[in-house]
C-alpha cells in the first residue's frame, strides 16, 4: 500500500501548508510547472518524489525530470505528464500512445483546474490536482491525496489549502 500526495503547478512556491501533507505521504508526485528546483529539492529531503517538467520549467528542471513519467505503483500502471488534456480532449501529442498503451491512472497538471474523472473509452482514471502554488488564475490552492493498494486506487481526498491571495 502506498499513500500518494499529488500536486502540480507550484510555480516556485513551497510552504508549511504543502509540507504538512508531504510528511504524511509515502510518495509525492508532481505533475509539472515546478518553477524553482528548491521546491522539488525540499520535497526530496522528506519523501520520495516522482515528477515531470512543465511548460514554465527551465533547462535545469528539464535535465532532472522527464516530460512523461510512466511507471508502476504497486500493480497500477501510471502515466504523469504536464499538458495531457482530459478524456475526450487529450493533447494531440499523446493520443496515439493513449490508444495503443493506456495506463490505469493518467495524471496531468497545467490547467490549474482540479479534475478527477473516469475515461470509459480507455478504461482509466484521469486526475489533475489543480494548482498548489500561488501564481495563476485559480482561486483555491489544491492537491489530491489517495492510496494505491495492489491494483486499486482508493481513498481519494481533495485537499484545499487556502484561498489564494
Amino acid at each position: 500500500m502506498k499513500k500518494i500526495l499529488l500536486l502540480s503547478d507550484t510555480h516556485s512556491h513551497i510552504d508549511d501548508a504543502i509540507l504538512k501533507y508531504v510528511k504524511q505521504a509515502d510518495e509525492v508526485w508532481h505533475a509539472g510547472d515546478i518553477g524553482d528546483l528548491e521546491v522539488t529539492d525540499t520535497i526530496k529531503k522528506i519523501k520520495p518524489l516522482r515528477a515531470v517538467y512543465g511548460n514554465i520549467d527551465d533547462a535545469q528542471a528539464r535535465l532532472e525530470f522527464p516530460l512523461h513519467n510512466r511507471f508502476m505503483c504497486e500493480e497500477v500502471p501510471v502515466w504523469i505528464t504536464h499538458i495531457g488534456g482530459y478524456p475526450g480532449k487529450y493533447n494531440p501529442n499523446i493520443k496515439a500512445e493513449m490508444t495503443a498503451n493506456p495506463p490505469k491512472l493518467f495524471i496531468c497538471g497545467h490547467s490549474h483546474i482540479l479534475k478527477v474523472m473516469f475515461d470509459k473509452k480507455h478504461n482509466l482514471l484521469h486526475m489533475n490536482p489543480g494548482a498548489c502554488g500561488k501564481s495563476g488564475f485559480h482561486q483555491v490552492r489544491t492537491m489530491l491525496r489517495f492510496v494505491i493498494e495492489g491494483d486499486k486506487i482508493k481513498d481519494l481526498e481533495i485537499i484545499e489549502i487556502e484561498k489564494r491571495v
